[in-house]
């Protein structure tokens, strides 16, 4: 058996992966990311596209060197079709917003992070995590191309993506490390890459229309006038072919796909929940979709990744440079995280979980209701500035949806009620528990009005 010893080891190659080791590696230390894929492969990550933010991404991978992987930065909004309601809504998306190559953008946040120092090591398999008597986190066990191979390390980042492996085979009972995890606050996408004859008319828009269950959706996203990337999203305790057949029935239902040539097919899980009430352990911090920082109303997770994987690797730093890997030093990830994006996501799941007690039919009248801006707040932003006058106007514009406004608008101020809850999150791991039991009676108030089953 091989053994390797780095000061940091990161699990993934994936964005908060290359982002976390570019910034590590720039200070100085030795970071070495593995990946289970081979090298040809890395970077081949199925994903919708989208990249919202991209004006502010973390400086370690610099800006203009992904940016080459930008092929359609003319979309400025987000068309919702609505066929229920006889309905297309032109929404606004704030922010810069581009369509991306996204195995290109792969393969150049590795070279941005491989620029910066940090070593790759591909055909790597995770099988255990390796922790001390006091649970601290210390290595990992793996196996590459068959052979066992052994990596010590002060502190392991795990960006190994949804329901990562490496979180089964942590013992975390002397951590705050959250596991109240399960399938059902998880989706699974399919995308497919489709090569269409003529130009679409929607090439400045990112498409979204509603699949046959309220918890999914399907999406067009243009790469280019002609290259579209086609997926869907839905939760895992959905029937996935038959919401695969969804997809492939409405690419055969519209006439600009007629005659398409599907060049690439692709699927993955990605959470659509909260973020973790904290990512951090002992010599251990997960990241991007190993810690639920993604947008759980669109699923853009990119930017959050970018920017979790910052923040962990800043704190690594600060974590060597005292020669203390406790979750006391680490835990300033975790409030960075939160300020930054996290209270916005816990809103956003929100409105998730009132998508999932509301009528498939009853939730596209009640969006086509809405007006525009308020919608694009509330899908982007987690609040929106909805009041009783606008109450009380879209409702009497709204006949046959007054009950689903009214639910909206008093899940809207619980929404609020629970990011500003978010804005108080504690700055040390022992304040975590009755933050938590504070958070959790906003949830029951939020159960209660919605009539939704609990999430977590």
């Amino acid at each position: 058996m091989s053994k390797h010893q780095h000061d940091v080891v990161v699990v993934g190659a994936g964005t908060s992966g290359c982002y976390a080791a570019a910034t590590i590696a720039r200070a100085g230390y030795d970071v070495a990311v593995v990946e289970r894929k081979p090298v040809e492969e890395a970077g081949h990550i199925a994903c919708g596209d989208a990249l919202k933010g991209a004006n502010a991404f973390p400086e370690a991978i610099p800006k203009e060197q992904i940016e080459p992987a930008f092929t359609n930065t003319d979309v400025d909004h987000g068309r919702f079709e609505i066929p229920q309601e006889d309905t297309v809504l032109d929404i606004p998306v704030p922010g810069e917003l581009a369509v991306i190559d996204r195995w290109k953008y792969g393969k150049l946040i590795i070279e941005g992070a491989d620029d910066a120092g940090a070593e790759f090591h591909y055909d790597t398999v995770v099988q255990d995590v390796i922790q001390d008597d006091d649970g601290t986190v210390t290595g990992l066990h793996t196996k590459r191309k068959g052979e066992a191979v052994e990596y010590e390390a002060d502190i392991v980042i795990d960006g190994a993506g949804s329901l990562s492996l490496l979180q089964d085979k942590t013992d975390f009972s002397n951590a705050t490390f959250d596991t109240n995890v399960s399938y059902s606050q998880f989706c699974s996408a399919y995308r497919e890459i489709v090569e269409v004859k003529e130009p679409v008319e929607w090439d400045d828009a990112l498409v979204f229309k509603p699949a046959s269950v309220a918890a999914g959706y399907i999406w067009y996203f243009p790469r280019t006038e002609t290259t579209i990337n086609a997926g869907l999203g839905f939760q895992m305790n959905e029937e996935p072919m038959k919401l695969v057949e969804d997809l492939k029935q409405d690419l055969r239902n519209r006439p600009e796909f007629e005659g398409a040539e599907v060049t690439d097919k692709l699927g993955a899980a990605l959470p659509t929940r909260r973020p973790y009430d904290s990512a951090t352990a002992p010599g251990y911090m997960a990241v991007g979709d190993a810690a639920a920082h993604v947008n759980p109303t669109t699923g853009g997770g990119i930017a959050g990744a970018a920017y979790a994987g910052a923040y962990a690797g800043e704190q690594a730093i600060v974590a060597l440079e005292k020669g203390d890997v406790s979750e006391e030093v680490l835990w300033r990830y975790n409030e960075r995280v939160m300020d930054h994006f996290g209270g916005r996501y816990a809103s956003l799941d929100v409105y998730n979980i009132l998508s999932t007690a509301v009528d498939v039919d009853d939730l596209m009248g009640l969006m086509a209701s809405l007006p525009g801006e308020k919608l694009a707040e509330a899908l982007y932003s987690g609040t929106t500035s909805f009041g009783p006058a606008l109450l009380l106007q879209t409702a009497a514009s709204s006949f046959g949806y007054w009950r689903q406004i009214l639910d909206f608008y008093k899940t809207k101020q619980l929404a609020d009620k629970l990011m500003a809850h978010y804005d108080r999150y504690p700055g040390r791991p022992s304040a975590l528990e009755g933050w938590q039991d504070e958070r959790d009676r906003i949830m029951d108030e939020i159960y209660e009005v919605t009539g939704a089953k609990p999430k977590y």
